[in-house]
């Protein structure tokens, strides 16, 4: 897992626990001194928030663990998978558009980072040079033509 993926979901992770352990208890003590907790919406917005904090926590916890467990050896060599560059021909509109497949906390679609798990990115799993492809995106379908692929691998040989 690329080290700054691990550094945001452990920064964010931090925080999290900062703010369930501290900053939550003491707004749920200040709003336990207002009175009657049937009627207090501040006591019931914290106990929301915390059950959402605790929720998320759980979530990037479990990100975080899923991430640890990529294994390089296991990203195929002769076609697209997580961390390839493709050069596509937009057969649509006649261009070349270049994306990298990475994963959702590294998604960035003007720089051309596209998640794996986006329906550009799920369609584009799995192909090689040459293939054809048609993707159906919330825009509509769009039709492209693998041109050239640059694996993981082949990046790691490049350096």
């Amino acid at each position: 897992m690329p080290l700054k993926i691990q550094e945001k979901l452990l920064g964010e992770i931090q925080q999290l626990e900062h703010e369930l352990a501290i900053e939550l208890p003491a707004e749920l003590k200040r709003a336990v001194a207002l009175g009657d907790l049937s009627e207090n919406a501040e006591y019931h917005m914290a106990k929301q928030r915390q059950e959402f904090v605790m929720a998320r926590l759980a979530q990037l916890k479990k990100r975080l663990a899923d991430l640890s467990l990529i294994n390089l050896s296991n990203i195929p060599r002769d076609r697209a998978a997580y961390g390839t560059m493709l050069r596509l021909l937009d057969l649509d509109k006649g261009e070349i558009v270049e994306y990298r497949l990475v994963s959702s906390e590294e998604a960035d679609v003007p720089k051309g980072l596209i998640s794996t798990s986006s329906p550009i990115g799920r369609g584009l799993m799995g192909k090689q040079v040459g293939d054809a492809v048609r993707i159906q995106t919330p825009n509509g379908a769009r039709e492209f033509e693998v041109q050239n692929i640059v694996t993981i691998h082949d990046q790691e040989a490049a350096q």
